[in-house]
Formats: C-alpha cells, sequence, structure tokens
C-alpha cells in the first residue's frame, strides 16, 4: 500500500510542469491577478527607468552647453534674443521665463527681488517635470512585495484546501499550489528591487541637477 501510494506521488511529480507559463495557468483568479498586477508595475517601471536613464544624459549635456554659451556671451539680454523658442533644456528654460519677466520690469528696485522669485518659480516648475512618475516607483517599491505576499499567501491556503480535499500530504499534491505562491512573491521582488534602486537613483540625481539650477540662479542674479 505504502509502496502504491509512493509510486503514485512520483508519477505525479514527474508528470508536473513548473514552467512559469504552466504556473500561471494552473493558478487561480486571484493569483493570476496578482500575478498580471505585477508584471504590469515592473514593465512600466522599466518604462520609466529607461526614460528617465534618457532624460538626465540629456538634460546634464544640454546644461553644461548652455552655461558654457551663456557664460561666453556679452550680455544676457543679447544672449536671450538668441535663444530658439522650442528650446527644451530645463536650465535654459528657467533662464528664459525668468528673462521675460525681468525685461518686463520697469522699476530698477523690484527688478532684483521679482527675478529672484521667478527664478524660485521656475525651477521648482523644471523640477516638478523632471520628478514626474517617481510616486509611482516609490509606490511599486513599498507595495509590490506586500501584492506579492499575498498572492503567496493565498497559494498556499489552496494548497492546504487540496491536502483536506485529496487526504493526501504527498509532496505532488502540495507542490504545485507552493510552487504557485511562492512565483507571486518571486515576481513582488522582481518588480519592487529595481523600482527602488531606480528611485533613489533618480532622487540623487534630482537633487544634483536642482542644486545645479540654484547655483546657476545666483550667478545670474549677481550679474543683474
Amino acid at each position: 500500500m505504502e509502496a502504491d501510494i509512493t509510486s503514485q506521488a512520483v508519477g505525479l511529480a514527474s508528470n508536473t510542469d513548473f514552467s512559469l507559463v504552466q504556473l500561471f495557468i494552473r493558478a487561480d483568479f486571484v493569483v493570476k491577478s496578482v500575478i498580471i498586477i505585477l508584471i504590469a508595475c515592473s514593465v512600466y517601471s522599466w518604462a520609466i527607468i529607461i526614460e528617465k536613464v534618457k532624460l538626465f544624459k540629456k538634460i546634464n549635456e544640454s546644461s553644461e552647453i548652455f552655461e558654457e554659451r551663456f557664460w561666453k556671451s556679452k550680455s544676457a539680454e543679447s544672449f536671450y534674443n538668441t535663444i530658439p523658442k522650442n528650446i527644451e533644456d530645463p536650465m535654459a528654460l528657467v533662464f528664459k521665463s525668468s528673462m521675460e519677466a525681468a525685461l518686463k520690469t520697469r522699476s530698477k528696485t523690484q527688478l532684483n527681488e521679482r527675478l529672484s522669485n521667478m527664478l524660485e518659480i521656475n525651477i521648482e516648475k523644471q523640477m516638478n517635470k523632471i520628478e514626474k512618475s517617481y510616486t509611482f516607483l516609490a509606490t511599486v517599491g513599498a507595495t509590490a512585495p506586500f501584492i506579492g505576499l499575498f498572492g503567496t499567501v493565498w497559494g498556499i491556503m489552496n494548497s492546504f484546501q487540496s491536502i483536506a480535499i485529496s487526504r493526501n500530504t504527498s509532496l505532488a499534491i502540495v507542490a504545485p499550489g507552493i510552487a504557485e505562491a511562492l512565483f507571486a512573491t518571486a515576481l513582488g521582488l522582481l518588480a519592487a528591487i529595481p523600482a527602488v534602486i531606480a528611485y533613489n537613483k533618480f532622487n540623487s540625481d534630482s537633487k544634483k541637477y536642482s542644486q545645479k539650477l540654484e547655483n546657476f540662479s545666483k550667478r545670474f542674479l549677481t550679474i543683474i
């Protein structure tokens, strides 16, 4: 009798496919929903990561070129007149918007105060554009492991129900449900880890770029 049960368990285990596709197909609706959510979050996170990597590379290079051209120019006003209308560099946009406000200011006594306020507002405006989607990365990094854990707990509960129904505690009965459960946890970590690393990296890059804009604005104010 024991030999029959053992041979049956071995036979079931050998026929069980533990590929990722089969784990998803065998999972119930709740675990499938968790897996789909985590995969979608991971894909969108990577899309944001790639976009931000390209963005920081672009603006760091363009801002270096802008600063070099600015300090070589004869005056701020003459340089302002040479800036293209479709320019996208954040530092150039801060300078352009601030100069527009400065040129409209007739009173010289109010010029410094108004220009200082405009620089601060424009820097904040540009940084808000750069930091767009940071909240999503932070949310995925914080919640994805718990979403995966929920799928794991649900999958283990299903495994226990399978044991109770079949009245068989062999590994062949328990293993598929546990594998599905652990798959959800693995996906949660797979989505969370890159999101957390990327959020910390981009947050640091944003602070450095913000400091670069502030340093430029201070130097710009001194020449005005």
